[in-house]
């Protein structure tokens, strides 16, 4: 029977198994990995799985999975996760790191307090908000405060990419929202052919938001960085918010900022938990 080792880390109560792929060898296929490691009662449980792996275009390579066992292009927290792991397992020198997904290049740098981890911020990339850019069916080139429909009653929605699709909803309380009755059901509207992440958003004042989450693939979670970031685009292009944005999760908080360059930058902590070897069945 062979074995993987894993480290299992957090962003704010959002939860990944990590496998190091310059050290690991993974000859099993990664989606079914996927669905057996993140599952919370037969496997280790977490919100998704990520591969450290070799890169020919950046310092090294990010592959997350969703519990579905679905692959997505990119995840916020997950990416800070990453880049503690890489710098403490030496896999990478500097501060500084370029990551590669199928986002594109994304690139996360350390925060540090002595040779200690402390948070890690992200340059997310810019928002993309066309349509076909997100991707997003219907009329007109974007969705900016645009109404959907599900079972006969009808939401207003700002659509948006980054580097993965997201749905911002607007609500007058954050604890009231529906998450899990109407998150599933815009994670596979039609509009959406390849899914979409769900943000429920609670604007606090121009510099605050609460803000829950269903992420496409596994549900809702206690955080989603990209998420943030998707919420904060939303809010300040709709004129709710400024520019610069705490967001309250329920575990902490993120800082998040659409800079003046149109990248997002997000900042926020990355923890490891523990570390075990997975037994694969034979």
């Amino acid at each position: 029977m062979g074995t993987l080792r894993f480290t299992k880390m957090h962003g704010l109560g959002n939860d990944f198994v990590l496998v190091n792929g310059f050290r690991e060898r993974i000859e099993r296929d990664m989606a079914e990995l996927a669905r057996r490691l993140c599952d919370r009662r037969f496997g280790v449980g977490s919100d998704g799985l990520i591969f450290l792996l070799p890169s020919q275009v950046a310092d090294l390579k990010m592959r997350m999975f969703n519990p579905d066992g679905s692959e997505a292009e990119m995840c916020g927290n997950g990416i800070r996760c990453l880049a503690r792991l890489a710098y403490e397992e030496g896999l990478v020198q500097g501060r500084v790191i370029r990551v590669e997904t199928l986002a594109g290049i994304v690139v996360p740098e350390l925060i540090l307090e002595g040779d200690k981890v402390s948070q890690v911020r992200v340059d997310m990339g810019e928002p993309r908000f066309f349509r076909r850019e997100i991707p997003m069916l219907g009329e007109g080139d974007t969705a900016i405060e645009a109404p959907l429909e599900v079972n006969g009653e009808i939401w207003e929605a700002t659509c948006l990419s980054m580097g993965n699709p997201h749905c911002v909803i607007f609500v007058p309380r954050i604890e009231e929202a529906p998450v899990t009755e109407l998150g599933p059901k815009l994670e596979y509207h039609p509009l959406f052919p390849q899914r979409t992440n769900v943000e429920f958003i609670e604007v606090q004042n121009p510099g605050e938001i609460k803000m829950r989450v269903w992420e496409r693939g596994a549900g809702e979670t206690l955080a989603c960085g990209s998420g943030a970031c998707a919420a904060v685009v939303a809010s300040a292009l709709t004129g709710r918010t400024k520019r610069k944005v705490v967001v309250h999760l329920p575990a902490g908080d993120l800082q998040i900022e659409w800079a003046a360059n149109n990248h997002v930058f997000m900042s926020g902590p990355a923890a490891r938990v523990f570390e075990g070897l997975y037994y694969l069945e034979t």
